[in-house]
């Protein structure tokens, strides 16, 4: 969805491996012109990450920073150009940065020198690194109000995460779950879809087994695909779900120790090692292996975010979607959000923070053009729309935004952090066999610990 390449910590790109979509990795400005004039790319120079062009006397000319490349960086452009082509328009300079732990280095940097731009795009994850830190400023609620766009109009799910000590510091553009693809021709015939078409709920672990051995008699080939081995979110992104779903809470306090409950991520490791038996459903799959496999049609179902539905779409398959499996007791999906954020400024303009305001309520207001790349718009109306309804197979797993899941709050969780590489590491070797479920689940929690005893940097 946005980039990275070997398998990176986040949402990445459509499967064109090994070199990341959306030509060089650094880009320059893009500027729009308040009649909706086309992109220019204004050269290659290399960014600092603090500097910045010379204020513009017109408030509504606005600096913006995102990582969006490839296909979601030229629906970006798209959803600008929608905003600046009205009489009321903006001028937006936007920078585009490397997607991955660069980009999160430079947004600190820039906003702890106050030199930061008006907007920026930033992991809602990684809010709990930025907002106690001071990198953040506030949004103001009347005025997001004033143009249409409040706590209302999101799931309660994403908006309490939006927050630090009960003020908002963010507002959501999408949601972009961890879910599951699938073959409809292979589903129906394995038995596995309801009677509108769509795939039946599983409701316990046994039938997600029972379903990947179905699935594999379907196809002559894998039941359920899902790629790990030397990634660095992906066993993450499928424990946090099925964890979560168990109903216990995963939670790193400052200072520590890790509150986990440690039967449950057991249960867990246990289930996902019975899943992925190296048999019905393979266990030694890397992200592109798996990818691969399911586009050729040996496998019925692929374990990925619903950021890859652009290559999929592409391939031919009777593609179907859901939100990720519920086995356990309650509803959970693991997502993360694209979110809009005001990094620190030293002396912020206020007509300009203003109009800040109103640029981040139009754009959530244009997402209806960000689904067609598969993500879940967070801006409720545009979910209600009829346009949302006909996406298919967007539409499909828009329920995951009810039940969303992030990582645990803390400054050094999050899409792009070491986190998730740390959580991986002994979960893969769970599934390969390496260990138990028992020694997986207590280096999990060593890992925690040890992280938890580092200083915040920005504290």
């Amino acid at each position: 969805m946005t980039s990275s390449s070997p398998p990176a910590p986040g949402p990445r790109p459509a499967f064109t491996p090994p070199t990341p979509p959306g030509g060089p990795s650094r880009r320059g400005l893009l500027r729009y012109g308040l009649a909706g004039a086309g992109a220019a790319l204004l050269g290659s120079a290399a960014l600092t990450g603090c500097a910045s062009p010379a204020a513009s006397a017109d408030a509504s000319a606005l600096r913006v920073w995102d990582l969006f490349q490839g296909g979601d960086g030229m629906l970006m452009d798209d959803m600008i150009k929608a905003v600046s082509s009205a009489r009321d328009g903006f001028t937006v300079d936007r920078t585009i940065l490397d997607w991955g732990p660069s980009y999160y280095t430079k947004l600190a940097m820039s906003a702890a020198g106050g030199r930061a731009s008006d907007v920026a795009v930033l992991h809602l994850s990684r809010l709990a690194g930025y907002a106690p830190g001071g990198l953040l400023d506030p949004f103001d609620l009347d005025l997001l109000a004033e143009f249409g766009c409040g706590e209302a109009d999101f799931t309660p799910a994403v908006w309490k995460r939006t927050q630090h000590e009960e003020t908002v510091y963010a507002v959501p553009l999408d949601i972009h779950p961890f879910i599951v693809f699938y073959d409809r021709d292979a589903a129906d015939r394995a038995g596995l879809l309801d009677p509108s078409g769509e795939l039946a709920p599983m409701g316990s672990p046994e039938a997600l087994l029972d379903a990947g051995k179905a699935l594999a008699e379907a196809t002559g080939g894998s039941g359920i695909l899902f790629g790990h081995v030397t990634d660095t979110t992906q066993c993450w992104r499928q424990f946090a779900a099925f964890y979560a779903q168990t109903g216990a809470e995963f939670t790193l306090p400052e200072g520590g120790p890790p509150e986990i409950d440690v039967d449950a991520a057991v249960r867990v490791v246990s289930f996902m090692q019975r899943l992925f038996d190296g048999r019905t459903n393979p266990n030694d799959l890397d992200y592109y292996g798996a990818m691969a496999a399911f586009l050729d049609r040996r496998g019925g179902m692929a374990m990925l975010g619903e950021w890859e539905l652009p290559t999929l779409r592409k391939s031919g398959i009777p593609l179907g979607a859901a939100p990720f499996p519920q086995v356990f007791e309650r509803p959970a999906v693991y997502t993360d959000s694209h979110s809009f954020v005001l990094p620190r400024q030293a002396d912020p303009d206020p007509a300009r923070r203003r109009e800040a305001h109103r640029y981040v309520a139009q754009m959530v207001k244009e997402s209806l053009t960000w689904a067609s790349a598969g993500h879940i718009p967070a801006y409720q109306p545009v979910l209600a729309r009829p346009a949302y309804a006909k996406l298919t197979p967007q539409s499909s797993y828009a329920d995951a935004g009810e039940v969303a899941v992030l990582d645990p709050p803390n400054w050094f969780a999050g899409a792009a952090s070491n986190f998730q590489n740390r959580m991986c590491q002994p979960l893969q070797s769970a599934l390969l066999r390496n260990t138990s479920a028992e020694k997986a689940v207590r280096q999990m929690v060593r890992e925690a610990d040890t992280l938890l005893r580092q200083p915040n940097p920005v504290a």
